[in-house]
C-alpha cells in the first residue's frame, strides 16, 4: 500500500473510533429560578426570588423516573454556592458516584437564607415561611419539572435539622431523610454557643430585628447566628420580625425563652412523640466522630429512641469533623436508604 494512503486510512480509522467512543461526561447542572409566593413580603424584606440548583445524572432526561433528593444546606449556605461551583462541587460528585454505583438520583439544592444567614427551614413570623417554601413550592415545582419515583430530604447541620423536622411534619410527602450532623440535643450543640452571646445588649437585638433597610447586625458573627436562631425558634407572632431574646435587660437568663428552643429540638420531639416519623419512612443519621459542635451526640440519641421503636433507622459515626467528607457521607446515607 502506498505510504501516504496507508497513513490516510489509519487516520480515518482512528477518527471513526473517536466518533464511536462515548464522551465522558458527569452530572449536569440546571439552575431553576422561582419567585416565591409564601416568601413574598416576608418580615425581613429578604428576596422572594430564589434559585434552585438541580443536579442531574448524565444523559438523564426529565421524563425518566428517578428519586429526587431535596438538599437543605447548612447555616449560611444556599443553592447559589452549588450554582457557583458548577459541576465541580461535592454535590455533583455525589450524583456521579451514585450514578456509577447504579443508583442514579437527582439532587436539588434549596436557598433558605435569611438576613441572619439561615432559616432552619421553619415557618417563623420573625423570618418567613421557609417550611412552606420547601413543601408547598419547591417540592411541587420539582415534581412538575422532573418525573420522580420518590422525594427524599437530606441536609447537613442546620439543613439536616430542617430535613428532620420537615420529614416529621410531612410524612406522606417525604419518604426518607438523610441528616448529616443535625442540630439536635440543644443543651449540647446550642447552649455553649448561646452563653457566648450574653454580651449582646437589648439595643443590639432591636437593631438587628429592625425593618429593612434600617437594621444593623452586630459585628460579632456568633451574635448574628444566635439572633438568627432566636428568630427561628422563638418568634413573637403579634410582632412580625421580632423574637424573644434569651437574656433580659440585666443580662439574666430567661428559661422560658430557652424552653421554646427546646420544644423545637429534634431530640425532644422524637422523645415526646411516638409518631414523630411514620413506619414507612427511612431515617438515616450521622455525626462525625470529632464533631466540634457535638452533633454526633444528639444524632446518636435520636437513633437510640427510634431504634427502640423498631423504626427503619441507621446511625453512622464517620471519622473527622463536622463538615468533613460530606460527599462520602451523603452517598453512604442515600445508599442505605435505597437498599431498605
Amino acid at each position: 500500500m502506498h505510504p501516504p494512503l496507508a497513513r490516510l486510512l489509519l487516520a480515518a480509522h482512528a477518527f471513526g473510533l473517536l466518533l464511536l467512543a462515548p464522551t465522558a461526561r458527569g452530572a449536569q447542572l440546571e439552575p431553576l429560578s422561582h419567585t416565591s409566593t409564601v416568601l413574598r413580603d416576608n418580615p425581613l424584606g429578604d428576596p422572594a426570588q430564589r434559585r434552585i440548583a438541580a443536579l442531574l445524572p448524565d444523559r438523564s432526561d426529565a421524563t425518566t423516573p428517578l428519586p429526587m433528593v431535596i438538599y437543605l444546606p447548612g447555616w449560611g449556605g444556599s443553592s447559589e454556592d452549588t450554582i457557583g461551583q458548577g459541576t465541580s462541587g461535592w454535590l455533583a460528585r455525589t450524583v456521579d458516584t451514585l450514578t456509577a454505583a447504579g443508583r442514579p438520583v437527582r439532587i436539588a439544592v434549596v436557598d433558605g437564607r435569611s438576613r441572619y444567614g439561615g432559616s432552619q427551614f421553619l415557618n417563623s413570623t420573625a423570618t418567613g415561611r421557609y417550611a412552606d417554601y420547601v413543601c408547598e413550592e419547591v417540592a411541587p415545582l420539582l415534581t412538575q419539572r422532573y418525573k420522580t419515583s420518590q422525594i427524599l430530604l437530606a441536609g447537613h447541620s442546620s439543613g439536616a435539622y430542617g430535613a428532620l423536622l420537615l420529614a416529621s411534619r410531612n410524612q406522606k410527602q417525604f419518604t426518607a431523610v438523610a441528616a448529616l450532623s443535625p442540630d439536635s440535643d440543644f443543651e449540647v450543640t446550642h447552649r455553649p454557643l448561646v452563653q457566648q452571646a450574653r454580651s449582646l445588649t437589648p439595643a443590639e437585638v432591636d437593631a438587628a430585628s429592625a425593618p429593612a433597610p434600617k437594621f444593623r447586625m452586630p459585628s460579632n458573627g456568633l451574635g448574628t447566628l444566635i439572633l438568627g436562631l432566636c428568630a427561628n425558634y422563638a418568634p413573637i407572632p403579634s410582632q412580625p420580625g421580632r423574637f424573644e431574646w434569651l437574656y433580659n435587660a440585666k443580662g439574666q437568663w430567661r428559661p422560658e425563652a430557652w424552653q421554646r428552643w427546646l420544644d423545637l429540638d429534634p431530640l425532644t420531639i422524637v422523645r415526646k412523640n411516638p409518631d414523630a416519623f411514620s413506619p414507612a419512612q427511612r431515617i438515616y443519621l450521622d455525626g462525625a466522630e470529632h464533631d466540634e459542635f457535638g452533633a454526633n451526640i444528639g444524632a446518636r440519641k435520636i437513633h437510640a429512641v427510634l431504634r427502640e421503636r423498631k423504626a427503619p433507622v441507621e446511625f453512622h459515626e464517620p471519622p473527622g469533623h463536622h463538615s468533613d467528607r460530606l460527599s462520602e457521607r451523603l452517598v453512604r446515607g442515600l445508599q442505605w436508604i435505597f437498599s431498605h
